[in-house]
């Protein structure tokens, strides 16, 4: 991503999609003038115009929170902002491969009713429980550049007949990467991603270009599982201590729903010891390499 491009086009972004009556312009007209925006924020039309432009691109802290307010951004687009308006990085690089703590594989290895993953940087799937294997993807099956939970809800059919809220999702997702990128925009392999999905996915292309931006921490999804049919979950996403961009990812059910009595029994089949209680020729799909992409 580069640096200097991409606070200009976050701020275009952010005025396009502000409306004049929020912030007691009184126009009708979506989005903000420059001018507006200077006048807003406490600083000059040229100095703003040239944020826009690509031509400064290192503002105050008390500039990014005076166009914070001026857009009305939450907590991640403000941090967004902020790691955008950072002095140029270091050129491009690959980042050095991420590796889960054995004892964090063990504690997710023990949610035997609970299907928890750790989610690294750009997305990648770093480790995953049987259950949520059995309830997303088999994300181990997968060749290593695969194993990436973006790439996986853009680009496999599964996911799409998975999700029933999938555009909600996919739309999030993206933001998350945004997110990241504005964090890390000298990562080779996140360039590498957003490139072959801007190519293969045009809605992809059209969330990534209209710079939204979203930091998972909780909240709710709509599943519908082929093998034991629909299941609503409550996500948490904690991030891990002493493990830089790692992030894990519990998934829950409300107690005594319909929801819940299918992941109990999704969670049997999923289990790796052998299945005695199964019914003889009973098949369990959503646990194999296929599900993935």
């Amino acid at each position: 991503m580069d640096h200097r491009s991409a606070l200009g086009e976050f701020l275009r972004a952010c005025r396009a999609a502000t409306e004049p009556e929020d912030v007691g312009q009184g126009r009708r007209v979506r989005g903000l003038r420059r001018e507006e925006v200077a006048q807003l924020a406490g600083v000059s039309v040229d100095y703003y115009t040239r944020l826009e432009q690509g031509r400064h691109t290192s503002p105050s802290d008390a500039v990014i929170d005076a166009l914070s307010r001026v857009f009305r951004l939450d907590a991640a687009g403000h941090a967004h902002l902020a790691d955008l308006a950072k002095p140029a990085r270091r050129p491009a690089e690959r980042l050095p491969a991420q590796k889960v703590r054995p004892a964090m594989q063990q504690m997710i290895a023990s949610m035997t009713e609970h299907p928890a993953f750790i989610v690294g940087r750009r997305t990648d799937i770093l480790a995953a429980n049987p259950l949520a294997r059995a309830l997303l993807a088999d994300w181990p099956a997968l060749p290593p550049r695969e194993r990436n939970y973006t790439r996986w809800v853009f680009l496999d059919p599964a996911a799409r007949d998975l999700f029933t809220d999938w555009r909600t999702v996919a739309a999030d997702v993206v933001g998350t990467l945004r997110l990241y990128a504005g964090r890390h925009p000298d990562d080779v392999r996140l360039n590498e991603l957003v490139g072959e999905l801007t190519i293969k996915s045009a809605e992809f292309r059209t969330w990534w270009n209209g710079h939204r931006v979203h930091e998972r921490t909780h909240g709710t999804k709509h599943l519908l599982h082929p093998a034991v049919g629909p299941i609503t979950i409550r996500y948490e996403a904690l991030a891990l201590p002493g493990d830089p961009d790692q992030t894990l990812f519990i998934y829950n059910t409300d107690p005594g729903s319909p929801s819940h009595d299918n992941m109990k029994l999704l969670a049997l089949w999923s289990d790796p010891r052998p299945r005695r209680q199964a019914r003889p020729g009973t098949r369990v799909r959503g646990a194999g390499p296929g599900r993935a992409g």
